[in-house]
């Protein structure tokens, strides 16, 4: 009972959050190399960031129980499928408790693109990631550029991804 409760309360506080800060925000990662990581997507592949250097790569940490997460993952999927040949890729870290969920919810909505399980260590890593949707646009040379707390303006961070696949 407690668990749930405690979910239920990091969803009202994620969406408060998305509510009040749904822009890119300022973060001590900014323009700074991505934080490096090597992990394993549900469908056993490994993942490792430094692999997608020279592409650009939109890091999305989401959750099953979000609902701003559960807006925007369609759309970067239908992003992958149409931008992917211009070098875009994108990585979703879910953190979920269990991957369990998230492989129910994959099972139900495929995504073109690797997830991965993540933790408090990565969270951590990636400024203390606290509620959800967090999103990260990494540029081709592997520095962060852009950092989405909340529900992204979908349109912003499409426009922001279109000019950085457009530099080479």
């Amino acid at each position: 009972m407690l668990r749930i409760f405690a979910r239920t309360l990091l969803c009202v506080v994620a969406l408060i959050v998305a509510t009040l800060t749904a822009h890119a925000q300022t973060s001590p990662l900014l323009h700074q190399p991505a934080p490096a990581f090597t992990r394993p997507s549900l469908n056993g592949s490994t993942v490792s960031l430094s692999a997608y250097k020279g592409k650009v790569v939109l890091l999305n940490f989401w959750a099953t129980w979000c609902p701003p997460c559960r807006v925007e993952l369609p759309r970067f999927a239908q992003w992958q499928r149409e931008l992917g040949h211009s070098g875009l890729r994108v990585i979703a870290v879910s953190m979920n408790d269990s991957p369990a969920p998230v492989r129910a919810q994959l099972k139900r909505a495929p995504l073109p693109f690797p997830v991965l399980m993540g933790d408090s260590n990565l969270g951590s890593v990636y400024g203390d990631i606290l509620g959800l949707p967090v999103t990260f646009l990494i540029a081709r040379d592997g520095t962060i550029v852009r950092r989405f707390e909340g529900e992204a303006n979908l349109d912003d961070l499409h426009n922001t991804i279109k000019s950085l696949l457009a530099t080479h």
